[in-house]
């Protein structure tokens, strides 16, 4: 029987590609199957297609070096990404950029690589995410707005309302048995009112994985965050993490902002998430947590399943989003879900089009499981 490959062998193997042991006389071991990967992607790209011109596969890429990699060989990657990729060449020179298709992939793969950018580079890349920015809030404020709104007024009744806060329907409904045939009208004991404007009538925390494989999903919610900031009868928070937590919450009136203060890519502790937004949360009757993640947790899952089960039990309405864009059927761990699901924390996937109904319907206590 053949002795197994030195460590030394399979990391040579590594560095020269698999062009150098073309009879695979050192197969490689099973957990450096990903890391072969993603260097094949940016170093022999030309044989085996590389990362091309998928900006999809480019944002996933920029997320995946963080996972296998130590921080200064993670820059060195992602410098030599922006050469062989041609990006430096893209955001140098404006006039190119003008002539790309800006998109939310697009917008991920410029924020992965920020901190590695020129600042001549940032200053086109800014350009291009507040492009793609502006025409998503053209498309996505209006519906969530009035998704909200509505659900607000109709989740909060005022019991004493003025005349302007007076739901005529409602009041209406709430009186037929008072209709006066003589005068052919309602005469109503029990006005029924909007709730009162002006103050905070539910709290909203959006909770983001910051890992790669999320990019688009953090950018759909770095959007919305600041459209549901806009309104004075919510209180919302931004929350951002890897291994670590980031509040972003102040960034919220600008989303170009709040996405450059996103780091996409790196390893995932939600239970450790989850720690920091228990501490924002005062009214949990009147939270909904809003947690987008595909559940591969990286610290304590235990841990994280029993503080989302404490939420959940102090009132919260928890919603996991196992994706936000419309990129079809995400990747996640299948039996953290189920374990959240039998906690009464649906996980679903939603596109950024069914995300105002889902916030209505959260706002009003409709039951999510379906």
């Amino acid at each position: 029987m053949p002795a197994p490959p030195s460590p030394t062998a399979s990391r040579w193997k590594l560095v020269l590609g698999a062009a150098a042991d073309a009879a695979n006389t050192v197969p490689l071991p099973p957990d450096y199957g990903a890391l072969d990967q993603v260097l094949t992607d940016l170093y022999d790209g030309e044989r085996k297609g590389g990362l091309g011109g998928s900006a999809p596969r480019v944002s996933r890429w920029l997320g995946d070096i963080r996972q296998y990699f130590p921080a200064d060989v993670v820059a060195v990657m992602q410098q030599d990404a922006m050469d062989r990729l041609g990006l430096n060449q893209l955001l140098l020179e404006p006039e190119i950029m003008r002539t790309v298709q800006a998109d939310v992939h697009l917008v991920a793969t410029l924020l992965s690589l920020s901190r590695v950018m020129p600042a001549k580079a940032k200053a086109t890349a800014r350009e291009v995410v507040a492009k793609v920015v502006r025409e998503l809030e053209q498309k996505l404020a209006n519906p969530l707005r009035q998704a909200v709104q509505g659900a607000l007024s109709r989740a909060v009744r005022n019991p004493r309302p003025r005349y302007r806060e007076i739901d005529w329907g409602a009041t209406i409904k709430a009186n037929l048995r008072h209709y006066q045939p003589a005068y052919r009208t309602i005469i109503p004991e029990r006005l029924v009112g909007f709730g009162r404007r002006g103050q905070a009538l539910k709290e909203i925390v959006l909770c983001l994985d910051q890992s790669g494989s999320m990019a688009a999903s953090v950018v759909y919610a770095g959007v919305f965050g600041a459209v549901l900031a806009s309104l004075k009868a919510v209180k919302t928070h931004m929350v951002v993490f890897d291994t670590a937590v980031a509040d972003l919450t102040a960034e919220l009136r600008d989303p170009v902002d709040l996405l450059f203060g996103v780091q996409l890519g790196g390893g995932t502790d939600i239970n450790l998430a989850l720690s920091y937004c228990q501490q924002l949360i005062t009214r949990p009757t009147d939270t909904i947590l809003v947690l987008v993640t595909d559940l591969y947790e990286g610290g304590s899952e235990r841990e994280m399943l029993k503080r989302a089960a404490a939420l959940q039990a102090a009132g919260v309405t928890f919603i996991v989003l196992l994706a936000l864009s419309d990129e079809g059927s995400p990747s996640f761990d299948r039996r953290v879900a189920e374990q959240l699901a039998a906690l009464g924390i649906p996980s679903f996937a939603c596109t950024p089009a069914r995300f105002p109904e889902l916030m209505a319907a959260a706002i009003q206590g409709q039951k999510l499981t379906a």
